[in-house]
Order: structure tokens, then sequence, then C-alpha cells
């Protein structure tokens, strides 16, 4: 295969057309108006209109949220704990949403458990969540506990 090099890079033919010559007699084919019509706002110069204008209807831009952005339709929420907070716990115990609530760790659900990795873990656990960051579940192995997946 013959490399590819700048020189031999070239438009496909017919790729490239001649200038309209506008306003150079009617024989020309654009001559006079120059194929702007007659009359009307895109015949005048500087005509036109701006870009986002739809005629006098609310624009698109002015239609949609300003500034917050968009409601996911099918949000998920989590309920989040951190690594630093499993310490007040005695060592061996199984770790649940439901435990983590009646230990008063948690004082609300707000979807499945999420564990994060902020702090040091002294002690070992079995915990039960939906995720893990990685830096939890190598903190939580390190420490001699282990992470369940639940779904």
């Amino acid at each position: 295969m013959k490399a590819l090099r700048l020189e031999d890079c070239v438009p496909q033919k017919g790729a490239r057309h001649r200038k309209k010559r506008l306003g150079r007699g009617h024989s020309a084919g654009q001559g006079k108006t120059s194929g702007r019509g007659m009359r009307g706002q895109n015949c005048r110069s500087g005509g036109g209109v701006r870009p986002g204008f739809e005629g006098g209807q609310i624009p698109l831009y002015r239609r949609i949220p300003k500034l917050k952005g968009f409601q996911l339709i099918n949000q998920r929420s989590f309920t989040i704990v951190n690594l630093r907070q499993l310490n007040e716990l005695p060592e061996g115990t199984t770790v649940t949403l439901e435990s983590l609530l009646q230990a008063g760790i948690l004082t609300s659900r707000s979807g499945g458990l999420r564990v994060l990795g902020d702090g040091e873990l002294t002690r070992p656990l079995s915990i039960t969540a939906e995720y893990f960051t990685a830096g939890a579940r190598t903190k939580i192995e390190a420490a001699g506990g282990t992470c369940i997946l639940e779904k």
C-alpha cells in the first residue's frame, strides 16, 4: 500500500465548484437581484435574521430550563457511608443498610448503600452494599474484612 502524503491529498473530481459571479447581467444567470429575489428581509443588504431566531416564536434557547439543567427521568439515589463512620462498629460485624440504621450511623435511607473510601478502617467487617469504590474495597480487604455486592 502506498503511503499517504500531503501532496497526494486532492479533492475528488467534481467536488470543487467555480465561484458564482453575482450581479453581472441576466445572461450570466445571477444578474440584477443576484439570486436573492425581489422583496423581503433576505433580499436587503445586511438582511437576514440572527442565529437562533425562529420568526417571532419563543426560540429554543429561551424555551429550555435556564441554568438548572435537565432532570434525569429514572434517576437513582443512594445512601452513602464512609469508612471512617464504620470504625464505631464492633469487630466482625456484618454491615448492611438496616444494621447501620439501627446502630444510628445513618439516620435515613434514600436508595441502596454505597461505601466510599474516605478515612481508614481499623477492624475487619463484612460489608454488604450495592457499590464499593476501588479505594474502599482495598482498605476493607487490607483490614481483614470482606466486600459483598448485592443487587
